[in-house]
């Protein structure tokens, strides 16, 4: 058996196409495009490379993406007050406010966060929004979660009374799609399993999945002995390795073992990321739709 490949990247591919479309629409009528504006802390690497791939994405499609770069020794209090400014429209019109995680160690995230307005919350971690999505009336969804389930409904992949078991259970990912994979509709339905570091026999519980979502970042974590043959696979992880003097990205699976066993893997990179990505934008649209008419 090989795996069918899971590509995210023509997926994000063909959203964009239809954004660029609605994006279109909404200037027409509204005048303006759609306003992203980003919060980028330090000079992290990784967090820079990001940043820039989803301005280029918003660029793409019509969305307008502004960067406003913080020096890393910002404190809580004074991101938490730019970020309120930025809502208050101090910085022009905002339709999406995000703030690049991850932030120092010594800012107090959840408050940053917890300082975006929910109608901008374009990341959907505002607990205002989590909670509409506990009760299955989301508003933003987190986009990464978001993705997936994009990406599963995409490749015809049954989730209805089928058993999902998700390793990972993050704000960011596990828990919202172990909503979105419980809840009603295309795409759920699923009978969902939690998992996390204090699972006990995590290898009995992978093997009994008919879908497996690695999301906790740590290499090569998914073996193939740990996968239900048949399988949908799909790998949420983004780390970087040294290996024989060069980086590269590897997910939580191990991609060519676990490809010889599943029905179904996404790849990282060119998996979940970009669908990540095209779904920021998915939302971004969404809230200059509703700041318009309201």
């Amino acid at each position: 058996m090989t795996a069918r490949r899971l590509d995210g990247r023509k997926l994000a591919s063909r959203i964009e196409s239809d954004l660029a479309g609605r994006v279109a629409r909404f200037v027409a009528t509204a005048g303006r495009p759609p306003r992203l504006m980003v919060v980028l802390v330090g000079e992290e690497a990784a967090s820079g490379s990001y940043v820039k791939s989803k301005a280029a994405a918003a660029g793409r499609v019509g969305i307008t993406a502004d960067v406003i770069a913080v020096p890393a020794t910002v404190t809580t209090t004074e991101l938490v007050n730019l970020v309120a400014a930025i809502g208050r429209g101090e910085r022009g019109p905002a339709d999406g406010i995000l703030v690049q995680l991850p932030l120092p160690d010594h800012v107090d995230a959840i408050a940053v966060l917890d300082a975006v307005p929910p109608d901008r919350d374009v990341d959907g971690f505002h607990p205002e929004n989590a909670g509409l999505l506990s009760q299955g009336r989301p508003r933003f969804i987190p986009c990464t979660a978001a993705g997936v389930q994009r990406m599963l409904i995409d490749a015809g992949v049954e989730t209805a009374g089928r058993h999902a078991v998700i390793v990972g259970r993050s704000d960011i990912v596990g828990k919202p799609l172990a909503l979105l994979l419980a809840g009603r509709g295309a795409g759920g339905n699923a009978t969902v399993t939690l998992c996390h570091s204090r699972t006990a026999d995590l290898g009995g519980l992978t093997r009994q999945a008919d879908i497996l979502i690695a999301a906790v970042g740590k290499p090569g974590l998914i073996s193939a002995d740990m996968v239900k043959p048949g399988a949908a696979v799909i790998d949420v992880g983004i780390n970087r390795i040294e290996q024989q003097g060069r980086s590269r990205l590897v997910g939580d699976v191990d991609h060519d073992a676990v490809a010889a066993v599943a029905g179904a893997l996404s790849p990282v990179p060119g998996g979940v990321g970009p669908l990540t990505v095209a779904m920021l934008l998915e939302n971004t649209l969404q809230a200059a739709v509703a700041r318009q008419a309201g």
